[in-house]
């Protein structure tokens, strides 16, 4: 049924596909009709960051950037969902056509700038959801925000969505917000993070609940400033650490139609580079934080290939445009495989 129904979403153009995905799965969600018609993962439960997630496979965020699928999304298997990035106010992203399929390669090329309805419609989207099980929210800063002021942003999102989040995500690494991966290094990160982690403490008081903090960065670093990100992460007190985002490399998709459209790849040409991250994390980090992996994962046994190489957890996107749901089960499997090895 998929492989059908991606046909013909391919036939329109990817943004407006994306659209029409979200319409016909938040339909689907309120009819109840995704937990008819998928077959779901088997149960492969799992602890991470205090959490207990029903199975290690998850959504990535910018899928469903507003929180207006997730009921739909839920009844496909997912063992968790994150949604966003959300912003403090509305903003309509960068100007179209700003989203890519590289269908040869498995690849996605997004420059969509986080264009979302703000966090505001993204909590009423979420409380109308009733949502019982496990939900990150992704959090950025608007684009006219300065890059100097970027706290203010992150810490009006943290203080907006504390209450309704199971984790809250903070991403510093898309490359498509103009200076946003500058957060990512050395004093800047460990300012925003030092400021974040306490609002966190302040905000566990009022909610009487502490909610998870996890970091996403890119996978365009050396191994020396992965090293760097995660000592900062360890020493600022961080939850987890999701590795990794878009790549601005166009390595393996040279030449393809649309390669040389501005913006993040994603999908499997950057599932090597983005386990390269996951390994380097792994060995810095030593188990002080959970690392959540994602990043090309178009089979099961890729999924299995990032728990192997460190991770906790692991989220998909683009794998999951190119395969549908059978993904999420597939998935589930090869990591369960593991288990029993």
């Amino acid at each position: 049924m998929y492989d059908l129904s991606r046909r013909l979403l391919f036939k329109l153009s990817p943004e407006t596909a994306h659209e029409l995905t979200i319409d016909l799965l938040g339909a689907s969600g309120r009819l109840g009709l995704t937990r008819l018609l998928v077959k779901k993962p088997s149960a492969l439960p799992v602890s991470v960051m205090g959490i207990e997630f029903p199975n290690p496979v998850g959504l990535a965020a910018g899928l469903d950037k507003n929180g207006d699928a997730i009921q739909g999304l839920a009844g496909l298997g997912f063992g968790f969902i994150e949604i966003g990035t959300v912003t403090p106010r509305a903003q309509p992203g960068n100007p179209k056509p700003r989203l890519f399929r590289l269908p040869a390669a498995e690849g996605v090329i997004n420059r969509m700038g986080f264009n979302n309805l703000g966090v505001d419609h993204l909590l009423a989207r979420v409380q109308a959801a009733n949502y019982s099980g496990v939900l990150g929210i992704n959090i950025g800063k608007n684009f006219d925000t300065p890059v100097e002021n970027a706290a203010d942003d992150y810490l009006y999102c943290l203080d907006k969505v504390y209450g309704s989040a199971s984790y809250i995500t903070v991403n510093v690494s898309s490359p498509n917000t103009p200076g946003l991966r500058t957060l990512q290094f050395g004093d800047s990160l460990k300012n925003l993070l030092e400021t974040l982690r306490q609002r966190q403490e302040d905000l566990t008081a009022l909610h009487g609940k502490r909610v998870p903090l996890a970091i996403k960065i890119a996978p365009d670093m050396s191994d020396e400033e992965i090293t760097d990100v995660a000592h900062i992460l360890i020493e600022t007190g961080m939850d987890a650490v999701i590795a990794t985002n878009t790549t601005v490399s166009r390595k393996g998709v040279e030449g393809m139609l649309h390669a040389d459209e501005t913006g993040g790849l994603s999908g499997a040409p950057v599932r090597e580079q983005s386990t390269h991250v996951v390994r380097v994390l792994a060995e810095t980090l030593a188990g002080r934080l959970p690392i959540i992996a994602a990043g090309g994962i178009t089979e099961g046994q890729h999924a299995a290939e990032k728990i192997q190489a460190g991770a906790s957890l692991v989220q998909v996107y683009s794998g999951f445009i190119y395969k549908g749901p059978q993904l999420i089960r597939e998935s589930v499997d090869a990591i369960a495989g593991l288990r029993k090895q």
